[in-house]
């Protein structure tokens, strides 16, 4: 009770803080311990070593699921002594010098009008309070809460509010974890054909160019739903056979063409840094995810005779789960999300991923300029952070999302994703969306990465539900025993029934 009173009092400061301050304007690399996955070969001139089977027997039987071998943890991966994932639980409560929440603030509203019915950001019409500098954030031991307004300290009561709500979640995220993502460029234009979608992107005088393959299913008809696979391959996602088999076209995504992954953070390379500048203080994940918003540009734009922009799912494994997570997080017209063990920087709770022996967030940061460079300030402090990665996963909501995990590899973080899908699920409930949200880590194989035989019915389901329109199952959050965490050790808020 006192680690619960503590942490309330540090929400309502966290409140305060923000009352306070309104200002209403318009994993190591492969061979460093941590590392999320061994470095993998793309079209960036840095890449380094591609992940490899952990033992011959596995590079002969890389689907070989019935009789999984040893769980092995991929090289880079060494696993930290895993310990009981439990809030932190100090002595001394945060301090807390700001002045207390406005008691009788105005409602949030939505602007008015309704948000556009396909749009990048639907609740980019919103206005945020001006958010605070890192060094005046205080410490919250558990999750914030996702319905507690920054704009007037109140918990929002209404599903309209939500959509201000979430605006001032992704200006969070934006800001203390991502780094920011622009709006769409002065121009986007390409074309869309049966197996090339080429994208050219200009804004303020300055140009860049890139291209993505597109492979077809065998069956259905044009136009065709889309799943972009994040990384090509060997490491796209590993499921698209399963994919196309549906009807559902794959988009071959190599996010090093957007951000190279082997650069300082001071001289970062790739199309978006073309764009706006080496120097820019935003990660790989949300300049990935901006690459993902101009193609989605281009398909709307084309004739729509062979895919269909409004039923595009994405996925992606290890730091491409991170980059599948955040793609579907930052651009609303990505219908289905479906990150793969995504580990540190991904779906897992920030605050937990210490106490469970994952990846360390100093670890995520330092690894590759994956997070935005602000996020230096938290990389050894997590519980500052007035925003989780359970309200990344709200972000989502309505649309779907299914999070796909791993037991059997501490370092990947299970059951912080786990705490991080039950509490993002409460969002999803209140919304009235349940069942559009799934989490799945019941698997046999610890094989990083492995196309499982487990997954392919919750696939199946959610590409009929969310893109092809032939089914309507309900979501399910179904984590293996040693892979479930304990949602109630990490609230103290409650979910509100939105009118």
């Amino acid at each position: 009770m006192t680690r619960f009173t503590r942490s309330l009092s540090a929400t309502l400061a966290h409140a305060a803080t923000f009352a306070s301050l309104i200002t209403l304007s318009a994993c190591g690399s492969n061979d460093e311990p941590g590392s999320d996955v061994p470095s993998y070969e793309g079209t960036q001139p840095q890449a380094t070593n591609p992940l490899a089977p952990s033992t011959p027997e596995q590079a002969a039987n890389p689907n070989d699921g019935a009789n999984p071998p040893p769980l092995a943890t991929p090289p880079g991966e060494q696993n930290p002594t895993g310990v009981p994932l439990t809030p932190p639980d100090t002595n001394t409560p945060p301090t807390n010098t700001n002045p207390p929440a406005n008691e009788n603030p105005p409602p949030v509203t939505a602007p008015p009008g309704q948000p556009p019915a396909f749009a990048e950001n639907t609740s980019a019409a919103c206005t945020v309070p001006t958010l605070p500098n890192a060094n005046a954030l205080p410490a919250i031991d558990l999750l914030p809460d996702p319905f507690l307004s920054l704009a007037t300290g109140q918990r929002i009561t209404t599903k309209d509010q939500w959509t201000c709500r979430r605006q001032e979640i992704r200006a969070e995220a934006e800001r203390y974890i991502y780094g920011s993502k622009p709006t769409k460029p002065e121009s986007v234009t390409g074309s869309v054909t049966n197996n090339l979608i080429t994208v050219n992107v200009s804004n303020q005088g300055k140009t860049t160019r890139f291209t993505v393959g597109v492979e077809l299913p065998t069956t259905g008809s044009a136009p065709y739903p889309a799943l972009v696979s994040v990384g090509l391959p060997p490491f796209a996602f590993s499921q698209n056979p399963l994919v196309k088999n549906e009807g559902v076209a794959v988009i071959a995504f190599d996010p090093y063409a957007i951000g190279a992954e082997g650069t300082p953070r001071n001289n970062k390379a790739g199309a978006f840094y073309d764009i706006y500048g080496n120097q820019s203080s935003t990660g790989l994940l949300l300049a990935w995810s901006w690459g993902v918003s101009r193609i989605l540009d281009v398909i709307a734009q084309s004739d729509g005779s062979i895919l269909k922009a409004e039923a595009t799912a994405v996925a992606g494994c290890s730091r491409f789960g991170k980059a599948a997570f955040t793609i579907g997080a930052f651009d609303d017209r990505i219908a289905l999300t479906i990150p793969f063990e995504s580990g540190s920087g991904g779906v897992p709770i920030w605050r937990g991923i210490p106490g469970e022996g994952a990846q360390t967030p100093q670890a995520a940061f330092t690894e590759q300029p994956w997070l935005g460079d602000a996020f230096g300030s938290f990389s050894n402090g997590v519980t500052r952070l007035p925003v989780d990665t359970h309200e990344v996963v709200s972000m989502i909501a309505p649309r779907g999302l299914l999070i796909l995990d791993n037991p059997h590899i501490t370092n990947l973080g299970p059951i912080s994703a786990h705490v991080a899908a039950q509490a993002g699920a409460e969002v999803f409930k209140a919304l009235g969306v349940g069942a559009n949200i799934s989490y799945h880590s019941a698997v046999a194989s610890g094989m990083h990465c492995q196309a499982r035989p487990e997954h392919e019915e919750p696939i199946r389901q959610n590409l009929r539900k969310f893109l092809l329109k032939t089914g309507n199952a309900p979501g399910a959050i179904t984590a293996a025993a040693k892979g479930t965490g304990n949602l109630t050790q990490w609230r103290t808020w409650s979910t509100p029934t939105l009118q």
